[in-house]
């Protein structure tokens, strides 16, 4: 179903100030581009994953409708925030896959790595997890960057107004950002 952004940031104003119709309303509206989403976020995991596209974008509403207080702004940032819960789910999934396994070592690979691969396990999902919170530790900004463009998919132009940045600062915030998670991520190879 289309939408336009505007019909979708009006539902979520509404939504956000506790009218349940207009989440009823916004759901089939989104969904279909949610589903695409997970399902972007899903090839880049190990083939056999047990999390579906549907259940992981179910997971995400569920969070989401828990989640209280969001003050939604418009459609950039309803995907901003529902790229961060995707990716806590794949973070907390893995972590419990981790956890099942004898010895639970994690694996290192490399930001190229977890950007292009389609086999992607739970191992590597967990690294770029980590070198993300360490890099938020002193950087929140281009970690929150990293977020919206490789777990969330929003273009530059769309983190650029989330973010209420110029076009320019996304792209060298974000190239810098991709450079240090390589540098990080390749001392775990090592």
């Amino acid at each position: 179903m289309a939408s336009s952004p505007h019909e979708v940031t009006q539902l979520l104003l509404a939504w956000g100030k506790g009218d349940q119709d207009a989440l009823a309303q916004l759901v089939p509206l989104v969904e279909t581009e949610l589903h695409k989403l997970a399902q972007l976020y899903l090839a880049r995991e190990r083939p056999g994953h047990t999390l579906q596209p549907t259940a992981l974008v179910n997971e995400a509403f569920v969070r989401l409708i828990d989640e209280h207080g969001v003050q939604w702004q418009n459609r950039a940032h309803f995907y901003g925030i529902t790229a961060q819960v995707m990716r806590r789910v794949l973070v907390d999934h893995a972590r419990r896959r981790q956890q099942l396994k004898r010895g639970g070592d994690v694996l290192r690979v490399s930001f190229t790595q977890a950007e292009n691969a389609a086999q992607q396990d739970s191992a590597s999902i967990i690294a770029l997890d980590d070198a993300l919170a360490t890099l938020a530790h002193f950087d929140e900004r281009k970690s929150r960057l990293v977020e919206l463009k490789f777990f969330g998919g929003l273009s530059e132009e769309e983190i650029a107004e989330f973010m209420q940045l110029s076009l320019r600062t996304v792209q060298r915030e974000w190239n810098l950002a991709r450079a240090w998670l390589y540098q990080e991520l390749k001392k775990g190879d090592e």
